[in-house]
């Protein structure tokens, strides 16, 4: 028998909280994780102190296993050795590692020899099949996910290809997941568990702007498109987001439309930024990078990170008793 998410990375619950920069802070994360799910903070393209003051919240946060997310193809192998030399220096061996994308084989050696998990989403079945050959728990992102997209399959679609591949492999399935009967489909389909992303966007220990939330809420698929003009910051990768005027009118101008601050560092937001909007960003919140899946419709009211992990628990392989 095949093991499964919980099994895996030792959770109550086999359900990971998306990585998302800005918007998934250590408190977050935490917050998920000592609900019994696996929490994860958007480590982007932190680097030094700022990456070390959100790596000491998180192993101060809790003591479950919880991760720190990186982007190997924004901030490229240099920066990444550099990135992943910070956590695995300065954080115990309970956070584990999240990777958007694929990076070097030498990175999976590298994690492996730390004694760390390693969690790798993809967006193909190649991709998927090299992940798991060198150790990783492998997440497989459907077109239906909200943010970049790694692939141009539906989530069940891939989940099915990795699972013809790898019948013996930990997989968990992201994309369109904001109820437990999708979540179940899911595993039907051959998942170990699942991820959520936006989902967790709204919860309360979320970074994301107010506004942000409250249109996340009050939106439905078809209130969703999949563009590229949110590049500045990511070039060359897809992603899904809330409709805004900027993604009606890809033609105006690039200039700056608000200010944010990051781990204390204040920053000008441009037209056709990447970066999400956060609590600590003012300006023209409804034109920036609002990033939402398909499961924007069954996403309920607003409530604690713990709420949205006890929804999923009576569903997912391996799941146990929800820590309150």
């Amino acid at each position: 028998m095949r093991p499964t998410l919980a099994a895996v990375l030792g959770l109550d619950v086999g359900l990971l909280q998306s990585g998302m920069g800005g918007v998934a802070g250590a408190e977050l994360a935490c917050a998920v994780s000592n609900a019994g799910a696996a929490g994860c903070a958007g480590g982007y393209k932190l680097s030094g102190g700022a990456l070390s003051a959100m790596l000491d919240r998180l192993a101060t946060g809790t003591d479950r296993p919880v991760g720190i997310n990186l982007i190997p193809e924004v901030v490229g192998p240099e920066e990444l050795d550099r990135q992943l030399a910070q956590v695995l220096e300065e954080t115990p061996r309970h956070v584990y590692v999240s990777l958007f994308g694929m990076p070097d084989d030498r990175v999976f050696d590298r994690v492996a020899a730390a004694g760390r998990h390693l969690v790798v989403q993809v967006g193909t079945v190649e991709d998927g099949v090299h992940a798991a050959d060198l150790g990783a728990v492998v997440v497989a992102q459907g077109i239906e996910a909200g943010g970049h997209l790694l692939g141009t399959s539906t989530r069940d679609e891939l989940v099915a290809g990795l699972r013809a591949k790898l019948p013996a492999a930990c997989i968990a399935a992201s994309g369109g997941i904001g109820s437990p009967e999708e979540a179940a489909r899911a595993v039907e389909a051959g998942a170990d568990g699942v991820l959520l992303g936006t989902a967790f966007v709204v919860a309360h220990e979320s970074r994301a702007h107010e506004r942000f939330k409250t249109l996340v809420t009050a939106a439905a698929e078809s209130d969703t498109v999949i563009t590229d003009v949110y590049e500045i910051g990511w070039p060359g990768r897809r992603h899904r987001v809330l409709s805004t005027p900027v993604t009606a009118d890809p033609a105006q101008p690039k200039k700056f439309i608000g200010k944010t601050v990051v781990e204390g560092k204040p920053y000008l937001v441009p037209r056709f930024s990447a970066a999400v909007p956060t609590e600590a960003t003012t300006g023209r919140i409804e034109e920036m990078a609002l990033y939402c899946g398909l499961s924007c419709g069954a996403i309920p009211a607003r409530t604690p990170a713990a709420e949205v992990v006890a929804r999923f628990a009576g569903v997912l392989p391996g799941s146990t008793e929800v820590k309150n």
